[in-house]
């Protein structure tokens, strides 16, 4: 059988932590292959090795049957491999084509960067794939799943025929990873071979045609992913049995905790991306907002947290106007807040975990005193949070935050906001990126704060996750409210419906 790429054996290593502990993958010419595992499971490590970002301890790569050695990216590159890193290595300034041959500039005369010539192979290869990218726009100016494409297209503008892509759905939207498959299945029908990191199991049955398994570092098994069903790679994942459904109790709603008035909001280009909003959420429930990105949902996270000012309307927490007051003074009246975009509102990626877990709260007892940090109750404090929310990390509390996975970076963010105890705990996307284990972890923990008589407002663009999770949903479309339903009297379909606009008593008789 020949493979075009073979890992035997691969030992990676780093300060006391094996990363990868003897792990084999064989990928062969024309197919999808999804490496499954959960957050820190060595996954990325694993890909690094593959394109010399990391050299392997112990174990041998094959290419196309011959042994290599992988020294660098470039070394990756020159052997035909390309990778799609989970956050994107893009110059925002720059344009689409200055980007793709960045450290690859074709001259013309051997002086001048020939762009005109560039950008002309650039848009051939993105005909020929249907990527539909314009080789002028500057990366700052266009979404995030364009971003995407660009990386694709470096790839094959450097001509790799084995791409791997890392998480590459954590970041889109549902229509945006329905094209992102179909960019794949493009890819694979012109002879690519592709490697996916993910731990989204619909998309592994939906596009990959085998499946490796690794668990806390370790090889768990390789499956032919027709013949294996969700549940099954999930045990294989996480080492037992996953519930997929959010095992809770009936609500039992108290006072009202938050209340929205009538409230318009600003949004970047300056018009109102939030109209005449009116919502509560009340002690003991969990509210979620669903719609399609881009609705109104930031605006209005925005203006209750005070990243943003309000055009009009009241916005009160325990009855008790906060529109005015600070984003600290907000903090200690009692809110909480998982941001959607863990790396520019979430951590200081340059601080250690410790640090990142007492940002709201350093200046309280028992912190500090007077102005002094009291670093033994700060450890002690992270490492209770650490251990509460299973935040895998290879230095404990002193790690520095940029060098952990995402999912748990994430995980350590979910930990401060709930253990702060706040009076309404705001979670936007607070699943993103995360694996099945900890999906259920993060609902379940969700649950309990309802049920110790919290106000939960749960904004998230995973329509099974508001259905599952949610007491009320809200509907948002184009800055409006469009209804609030029950969950338990809902279904995808009405909520579906909703969500592109039609008010709720049309859609229930749909």
């Amino acid at each position: 059988m020949s493979y075009v790429v073979e890992m035997l054996n691969i030992r990676k290593e780093f300060a006391g932590i094996v990363a990868n502990d003897n792990i084999t993958l064989r990928l062969k010419k024309g197919e999808v292959h999804a490496l499954l595992g959960e957050n820190g499971a060595g996954k990325s490590t694993l890909m690094s090795v593959l394109f010399g970002m990391y050299k392997p301890e112990k174990g041998q790569i094959k290419i196309n049957g011959e042994e290599v050695k992988i020294t660098s990216p470039n070394k990756a590159n020159e052997l035909g491999i390309g990778m799609v890193h989970q956050h994107f290595k893009l110059v925002e300034n720059f344009t689409v084509t200055e980007n793709i041959i960045l450290g690859n500039e074709p001259k013309k005369l051997g002086l001048v960067v020939d762009k005109e010539k560039a950008a002309k192979k650039i848009l051939e290869i993105s005909k020929k794939y249907n990527l539909n990218i314009d080789p002028y726009a500057k990366i700052e100016d266009i979404s995030v799943g364009m971003q995407q494409r660009v990386e694709i297209l470096k790839m094959l503008y450097r001509e790799a025929n084995v791409l791997i892509l890392d998480e590459p759905t954590a970041v889109l939207t549902p229509d945006e990873i329905s094209e992102l498959m179909n960019i794949i299945r493009d890819l694979i029908k012109e002879g690519k071979s592709i490697i996916i990191i993910t731990h989204k199991l619909r998309e592994i049955k939906a596009i990959a045609d085998k499946c490796t398994v690794i668990r806390r570092g370790k090889y768990i098994g390789t499956v032919d992913v027709k013949d294996t069903t969700e549940a099954k790679m999930a045990e294989m994942m996480v080492g037992r049995e996953v519930s997929f459904k959010v095992e809770k109790k009936e609500a039992k709603p108290g006072k009202t905790v938050l209340k929205i008035d009538n409230l318009s909001v600003m949004n970047n280009k300056k018009v109102l991306g939030l109209k005449n909003f009116s919502i509560e959420a009340r002690a003991g429930e969990i509210l979620g907002i669903a719609g399609v990105e881009g609705n109104g949902q930031s605006e209005l996270v925005e203006a209750i947290t005070g990243m943003r000012k309000i055009h009009d309307g009241n916005i009160e927490l325990l009855g008790e106007n906060i529109e005015t007051l600070s984003i600290r003074n907000r903090i200690d009246k009692g809110i909480s807040y998982i941001p959607e975009d863990r790396h520019k509102r979430g951590l200081v990626l340059d601080y250690s975990l410790e640090e990142n877990i007492v940002l709201k709260s350093y200046k309280n007892k028992p912190f500090s005193n007077k102005g002094i940090l009291n670093r033994k109750a700060i450890r002690e404090y992270a490492k209770e949070i650490i251990k509460a929310f299973d935040v895998r990390s290879g230095e404990g509390e002193k790690t520095i935050v940029r060098s952990m996975s995402g999912g748990n970076q994430q995980k350590a963010i979910i930990g401060r906001e709930i253990e702060a105890d706040p009076k309404l705990l705001i979670a936007v996307q607070p699943t993103r990126g995360l694996d099945v284990g900890s999906i259920e972890y993060i609902h379940k923990r969700l649950v309990e704060e309802r049920d110790k008589g919290k106000a939960v407002l749960l904004v998230s663009l995973e329509l099974d996750e508001v259905l599952n999770v949610s007491d009320r949903i809200a509907v948002v479309n184009a800055g409006e409210l469009i209804g609030i339903v029950n969950a338990s009297e809902t279904n995808e379909n009405e909520v579906g419906l909703m969500m592109a606009g039609v008010k709720e008593e049309v859609a229930l008789h749909e």
